[in-house]
């Protein structure tokens, strides 16, 4: 019999690459730019090449961890075996807050685009809502790659992407301006609406649409996998890691993130939920970069410089968050090490009643 756990198929460098635009692109386009434009004003091309350079450091450092640990849980997991458990931790709810975050502002973005004005809240929990149920129906993008396909999709992937937010980038610059884009949650349906293009707002409306559902329904996904390897290592309740008899998927993670999306879409707002997603990200590709570092020369795929300046290049950018974003970071990572201290105390506790 076949391991249910096991992923199903695998992919090439072409499969992987098409993967990848998907993953980086998706949504980004229609919501990233709103609050980049906010934070950068005219220096948002610039901010753009910074941006390329971070991610360039940190997509390595992954593939490079992925090629040598080929499992579900990222760098919750690549933590754990470089770095040892308390770091695996660190990026593991690194991931989770920020990642729950990004699926909120997915589905606000999704409701920008697609819900009548004032329903934009109840459209996107219902979104959050049935995409939670596909994913519960066994619906999942992941697949395994060779460890030669990974690196060379990550360059390929990443290059179209830089080239795709620059052409875009300059698009909306020079049709609306800074300030307009950073004024409107939906850019490039402000940006064709206002020229001899209006006829194709719809057009650009549901392609928005369908882009933040699929990037929502892979966050969910991938929400899920992370959770389920933390609940297997008792560093989330144990009770998240049960996998569905029929449908072969985390049910119960993925029903209590569904539920967790949905309060920060009825509290928070589409630039609050991006920030705060940032410095959950940005502590993960730390504890990534670092990972990387430490791998021996066997299984290093890119030179050490790469993964020094990302680590660097994460403790900045998370210092140069907005205030809030960055405030709100802070207690959410105090309450995931005290959370983990109160588990260890009380294992450790069970553990001498049972030597008793």
């Amino acid at each position: 019999m076949s391991n249910p756990q096991a992923l199903a198929r695998r992919l090439g460098t072409f499969d992987a690459v098409v993967i990848g635009l998907g993953s980086m692109i998706g949504a980004g386009v229609f919501a990233a730019f709103t609050p980049a434009a906010s934070a950068a004003g005219s220096g948002l091309l610039i901010g753009l090449v910074v941006a390329a350079a971070v991610a360039f450091c940190n997509a390595t450092s992954s593939a490079q961890l992925a090629a040598a640990y080929p499992t579900s849980g990222g760098t919750y997991i690549y933590g754990r075996e470089r770095l040892g458990p308390w770091a695996g931790y660190i990026a593991g709810w690194g991931f989770v807050i920020g990642k729950t975050a990004s699926a909120a502002a997915m589905a606000m973005t999704f409701a920008a685009y697609a819900a009548p004005p004032g329903w934009e809240r109840p459209v996107a929990i219902a979104a959050v809502a049935v995409l939670a149920v596909v994913n519960y129906h066994g619906v999942t993008r992941t697949a395994g790659l060779t460890r030669r396909a990974i690196p060379r999709a990550v360059g390929i992937a990443l290059g179209i992407t830089v080239v795709v937010y620059a052409i875009i980038a300059v698009t909306l610059l020079a049709a609306l301006g800074p300030d307009r884009v950073a004024g409107t949650p939906t850019p490039l349906a402000a940006a064709i609406g206002g020229g001899t293009f209006a006829w194709a707002v719809p057009v650009v409306r549901g392609g928005a649409a369908v882009a933040s559902l699929g990037a929502l329904l892979a966050l969910i996904a991938g929400l899920a996998r992370t959770t389920l390897a933390m609940a297997r290592h008792h560093d989330l309740p144990h009770w998240l890691a049960a996998v569905h008899p029929r449908y072969r998927v985390p049910h119960r993670a993925e029903a209590a993130l569904a539920v967790l999306i949905c309060v920060i879409v009825a509290v928070a707002d589409l630039r609050g939920a991006i920030g705060f997603s940032s410095f959950g990200v940005l502590i993960y590709y730390l504890v990534a970069n670092i990972a990387a570092f430490t791998q021996p020369a066997q299984d290093r795929l890119y030179p050490k410089v790469l993964q020094v300046f990302g680590a660097l290049a994460c403790v900045i950018l998370v210092a140069t968050l907005p205030p809030l974003s960055a405030g709100l970071g802070v207690l959410m990572f105090a309450a995931g090490i005290v959370l983990r201290l109160l588990r260890l105390r009380r294992w450790r506790h069970a553990r001498a009643r049972g030597k008793a």
